[in-house]
């Protein structure tokens, strides 16, 4: 999966739990939850979906690692490289 594939991915899954979500004007150098004002459930959605689609375990202390949507394909890419 490549950083544009993982950025739709999240994008994706947002989207799925906020379907209002306005990404137009999305900085994906600044914090998803204060752009798109998503409370910590939503930002468990998120992680939870990934396992779900992904299988994905993400450590509760790599949360921090998934602020923006650049740190979520920098965390994300090794983990998808060959989904």
């Amino acid at each position: 999966m490549t950083r544009e594939d993982i950025k739709t991915l999240i994008l994706e899954i947002i989207h799925d739990i906020d379907d209002e979500a306005d990404f137009d004007d999305l900085d994906p150098d600044k914090p998803l939850r204060d752009q798109l004002d998503l409370d910590s459930m939503d930002f468990l959605d998120i992680v939870m979906e990934l396992r779900k689609r992904h299988q994905l375990q993400i450590p509760e202390s790599d949360y921090p690692r998934l602020a923006t949507l650049n740190s979520c394909a920098d965390y994300l890419e090794p983990l998808l490289q060959d989904a």
